[in-house]
């Protein structure tokens, strides 16, 4: 069975959060939606909102898929990614990333997307 990785589309007034990975050296810089590895005996939630916590020092209420499954890693895992909002009055902050950034729909395209969240951006859009 393929590994799941789960993302978050974190959404607040019309704009989502996006993240640029700070470490490893080939991928430093691109962007991404917050999220990790559903460990043993995790949901897919559970290991969403754990992630959202860890990353960005954040709760989150989660909701629904955003696209398709993107297989990774020569089809050893796969990235679901789920909308998500903030509650309790969280802010972001950068724990794990080199930037944050709220993005509207006209603005997706503004940085440079890892390639396995770029279908989930072109999904995206018409929820913002």
């Amino acid at each position: 069975m393929s590994r799941v990785i789960v993302g978050a589309a974190i959404i607040e007034d019309g704009r989502v959060l996006g993240c640029a990975r700070a470490k490893p050296p080939e991928v430093a810089g691109k962007w991404e939606f917050p999220g990790g590895k559903v460990e043993s005996g995790e949901t897919e939630i559970d290991a969403l909102i754990r992630e959202c916590m860890e990353e960005l020092a954040v709760r989150i209420e989660v909701g629904e898929r955003v696209g398709v499954d993107v297989p990774l890693a020569h089809g050893r895992a796969v990235l679901r990614v789920y909308q998500a909002c903030l509650v309790g009055g969280d802010q972001p902050q950068r724990l794990e990333h080199a930037e944050l950034r709220w993005l509207t729909a006209d603005e997706l395209g503004s940085v440079a997307w890892l390639p396995a969240d770029e279908p989930i951006v072109a999904a995206l859009r018409p929820l913002l």
